[in-house]
């Protein structure tokens, strides 16, 4: 393993400890702040925030160098958990006010804050990562790089959680999370001064006219079929993995009465997801593509995702809704993200960075919108038909729409497959 790799695989793990730690406890707080059945609101306001937020992401990447770029995003997200942190301590406007309500703006802007951090980092990171890998070394490398994620997928729910470390509520936490921020930033600066510049793929020089603008991003997703294919492949899991959590944080918030509380269970469950995809790194699950190739790899997750959702048409307890969130999770994070980061290795620098980031924004956070709005369905329908009927519909309705997404996904599984192996064997990009 070469050393780079090492160095990302830190990084990553950092980056993934941060946004697991702090997603455990979005829900829990926002909950606390201004109530659970808006939490599908705050997801699409989340969406056109992110999509403001890619657009300026853009043009610093147009503009700044890698590096530049990642001093940037830490600068911002660590000095606003620092301020969050002191804002949910405070007992008027924070946590320790139990009292929900809509006109709680600090619990809106907390949710669209940590609903950004994945997409602002995730993106960057395998771009700047796909910039120093070959089709060889990415093979070996990338599922190192995962299993150091799913590492950080452990380490941050298992030790940062108020109920381990003393506290009263989880604002402290949101403190220490910024502190693991300026760490990225610190060793990010570190492999750039210890990677060789010859590692990094050229970047062609362009004049002002010619250099195309982060909308150039939004034309190669819609222009370019094998985009839309991975594009279609983020948009169905992350619709459905909207739907059943959010169904499972729902009972979890009906069965904990405190944030402490919630946030505790969440974060159990969130390791459990961890060790999943740690040890089916470990043992080589990952090797699906490695073995049986991309295709076989791209279509083994929604199989799976059949079987879970099936199950949880049928049983949709606490227990049940948890097990199939963390199979789904741990599963795409073990088999699917290696395979699927995999794809972007016969693309252009403009498609690595600009066409990836509009994939991340409209596959998986307009996806979580999809889902929310399928969500929303929820509470009209148990008030019009009543608690028992009303489930029965939406756990059919959601059902049914999963389903029909699956069947999609492994339709462009083959399409996505053909064009990659090609270009491999070719050594030539698919765009």
């Amino acid at each position: 393993m070469k050393n780079k790799y090492k160095l990302l695989g830190l990084i990553f793990c950092l980056i993934i400890t941060v946004n697991s730690s702090l997603h455990t406890l979005a829900d829990s707080i926002f909950f606390g702040l201004v109530g659970p059945e808006y939490q599908p609101f705050a997801k699409l306001i989340s969406f056109f925030t992110i999509l403001i937020l890619v657009g300026i992401y853009g043009n610093l990447v147009d503009n700044l160098s890698r590096k530049k770029v990642f001093y940037i995003l830490v600068a911002f997200y660590a000095i606003g958990a620092f301020i969050f942190s002191i804002l949910l301590s405070n007992v008027t406007y924070g946590i320790p006010n139990t009292v929900t309500s809509p006109t709680r703006i600090l619990g809106w802007n907390w949710y669209v804050f940590v609903e950004s951090i994945g997409t602002m980092f995730v993106p960057l990171f395998w771009a700047f990562a796909a910039d120093v890998s070959t089709q060889d070394s990415a093979r070996r490398g990338f599922p190192f790089i995962a299993l150091c994620g799913q590492l950080g997928n452990i380490i941050g729910p298992w030790f940062l959680r108020a109920t381990r470390l003393g506290f009263k509520n989880s604002a402290p936490i949101v403190a220490i999370a910024g502190g693991l921020l300026i760490c990225v930033g610190i060793f990010v600066w570190i492999f750039m001064m210890v990677t060789p510049k010859t590692d990094f793929h050229p970047v062609t020089q362009q004049t002002p006219d010619e250099k195309p603008g982060f909308l150039e991003g939004l034309k190669l997703l819609v222009t370019q079929s094998y985009l839309l294919g991975i594009f279609l492949f983020m948009l169905a899991f992350e619709t459905i993995h909207t739907i059943v959590e959010y169904y499972f944080k729902l009972q979890v918030n009906a069965a904990f009465t405190t944030e402490a509380l919630r946030s505790n269970y969440l974060a159990t469950f969130a390791v459990i997801t961890g060790l999943l995809s740690f040890f089916c790194l470990l043992f080589g699950v990952s090797n699906i593509q490695r073995k049986l190739g991309m295709r076989a790899s791209l279509i083994t997750l929604p199989f799976i995702m059949i079987g879970g959702i099936t199950i949880w048409w049928f049983i949709p307890t606490l227990l049940v809704s948890g097990i199939v969130v963390v199979i789904f999770k741990g599963l795409n994070y073990s088999i699917n993200q290696p395979s699927v980061k995999q794809l972007y290795i016969p693309t252009s620098e403009d498609t690595r960075y600009k066409a990836q980031a509009w994939i991340e924004v409209f596959g998986s956070r307009g996806s979580k919108t999809i889902g929310s709005m399928i969500n929303n369905l929820k509470l009209p329908l148990t008030n019009y038909l009543g608690a028992t009927t009303g489930l029965t519909v939406f756990l059919s309705i959601a059902s049914l729409t999963s389903f029909s997404l699956l069947a999609l996904w492994i339709f462009i599984a083959f399409f996505v497959s053909a064009q990659y192996n090609k270009a491999i064997k070719d050594d030539t990009l698919v765009c």
